[in-house]
């Protein structure tokens, strides 16, 4: 079900092999919505070739050349260095803890140091989950390199993808492009808090959160908070969504949808009573609120709710 290479090569800490695997996919696996195409790694020491060996001719790879593949591929950088660069993205140099996003129909190349070489984790995949990511701009061409520093964890996730893949089980496709999926998050969530490594911010961030959740039931305005941050409101705002992906008064309703629903769960008040407490004018706006939010009326939730 799946071609194989391994290239035998003998690690400092072990035996370790150097692993390519091309995976089969059936129109089943398709259907799931994200497959992964290949997965492997390989270790390359100082002055060592690369790559190690000769891939199939619709991955085949030469630095000098680059290539264009029609899929993404995460390629992870855990020790040594080199450079990378693509059709969007001049030459930069690689550090260890750098994880390459190859983009489909998109040129790039990639090479370790000779100096160094380097230890190299890669996993193809393709499908509509991903494109849906990249035409959202969770990731962007302009921005292959992302800096998350090596993590134990990413390394596992690998060379769990590649245990299960060598098992050949039923659904392993499934589970292995769930896996991919992980990585992913994992990746966007790494980078996202990197960027945001002035504490000065990320502290006023939570700060605002806090008393967001204190005042849900007698709620401040955003100006109001900003004021008692001691922070201007554009600029509260804005870094504020940049956070967290919402504008601080989309974020005071989340917690308003939160503790309606706590109170239709968790409570006897009947559904007049929530509505004062969270300081809607009437049964009919909170009805409004509550269904544009969560799809049904407060009563229709708390009946499907009911135990």
């Amino acid at each position: 079900m799946f071609a194989s290479r391994t290239i035998p090569r003998l690690k400092m800490s072990g035996i370790k092999k150097d692993q390519l695997h091309y995976l089969s996919i059936s129109p089943t696996d398709e259907d799931w919505g994200i497959v992964v195409t290949t997965i492997g790694y390989q270790f390359i020491p100082p002055k060592g070739q690369y790559p190690l060996s000769r891939h199939p001719e619709n991955y085949d790879f030469k630095p000098q050349n680059g290539r264009v593949l029609n899929e993404y591929q995460l390629v992870y950088i855990t020790k040594g260095s080199g450079y990378f660069s693509s059709q969007s993205c001049k030459k930069k140099k690689v550090s260890a803890g750098t994880m390459l996003l190859l983009f489909p129909g998109e040129w790039h190349s990639y090479y370790p140091d000779t100096e160094s070489g380097w230890d190299e984790y890669w996993v193809g995949f393709r499908g509509i989950h991903v494109d849906k990511c990249i035409k959202n701009k969770f990731f962007n061409k302009g921005e292959p390199m992302l800096h998350i520093g090596i993590s134990a964890t990413i390394v596992g996730l690998y060379e769990d993808i590649l245990k299960i893949a060598s098992q050949e089980k039923s659904g392993y496709q499934q589970m292995i492009s769930s896996i991919v999926l992980h990585i992913l998050g994992t990746v966007y969530y790494k980078e996202k808090n990197n960027s945001f490594t002035n504490t000065y911010i990320v502290d006023k961030i939570n700060e605002a959160r806090i008393l967001m959740k204190e005042h849900i039931e007698n709620p401040l305005t955003p100006e109001e908070i900003a004021f008692r941050l001691g922070l201007g409101y554009s600029w509260f705002r804005r870094m504020f969504k940049e956070y967290t992906g919402v504008s601080p008064a989309q974020y005071q309703s989340q917690q308003k949808l939160l503790k309606a629903k706590e109170l239709l769960t968790a409570s006897f008040l009947n559904i007049s009573e929530i509505a004062f407490i969270l300081k809607f004018e009437t049964i009919g706006q909170f009805s409004t609120f509550f269904k544009k939010k969560e799809g049904l009326t407060p009563k229709e939730f708390r009946e499907r709710n009911h135990y």
